[in-house]
């Protein structure tokens, strides 16, 4: 599979109790991309909800991405993996995973970007963008020049995330992204479907 422009990924909310009900809502509203993250869940829960995502995902033709976690993504037959900067390098990953398998990367500048193309990434997540209370950040937003810099300067997809909404998805998009990754944007939205609809739309519209 293919990340394609634009691209929006639903990231699963930690601190929800259904994974796979959100993950659900959001491939309804036209989400390709699903990545399963939940640092404190046990791996026995990781299992099950990667199984039930994995089938709506193959359903919705969409990819499925799994959190960090190597061994979860390959018994749940996941179409690959995101790692963070402290997480398993790409080098092992890669030899687990098999040369198919999408690989991610977190990263949060340009030499990080480079040094994941050389490490064999497929893609790169870049940010946080905006301000953003999904996660603990330390650093300073990066904001929509950055995008425009990693993105003239590497070959593989860049999907952008931090602080991405409605209202400013499209600006990410006219940056260079080639789609915006996103948790509380729909997690938190009244209607997660409609939610994702309007950020698709929206990216959409500035390729137009």
């Amino acid at each position: 599979m293919q990340i394609e422009r634009p691209t929006l990924c639903y990231i699963t909310a930690t601190n929800s109790s259904c994974p796979v009900e959100q993950s659900e809502k959001a491939l309804e509203g036209g989400a390709c991309m699903i990545q399963l993250r939940n640092k404190t869940a046990p791996g026995s829960a990781l299992y099950d909800w990667a199984v039930d995502i994995q089938k709506l995902c193959r359903v919705y033709d969409a990819i499925f991405i799994v959190n960090d976690r190597v061994d979860i993504a390959l018994t749940a037959n996941a179409d690959g993996v995101h790692l963070g900067q402290r997480d398993l390098p790409v080098a092992p990953a890669r030899k687990l995973l098999g040369k198919n398998k999408i690989l991610g990367m977190s990263i949060s500048s340009l030499a990080e970007a480079e040094e994941a193309v050389r490490a064999g990434c497929n893609y790169v997540g870049l940010g946080h963008i905006y301000p953003t209370s999904s996660k603990q950040k330390t650093g300073k937003p990066l904001g929509t020049s950055c995008i425009t810099e990693v993105s003239r300067h590497i070959s593989i997809p860049v999907i952008a995330i931090g602080g991405i909404t409605a209202s400013n998805a499209g600006e990410v998009i006219r940056a260079g992204a080639t789609g915006i990754a996103v948790i509380s944007a729909v997690a938190e939205a009244p209607d997660p479907r409609k939610a994702t609809s309007e950020l698709i739309q929206n990216m959409q519209s500035c390729l137009q």
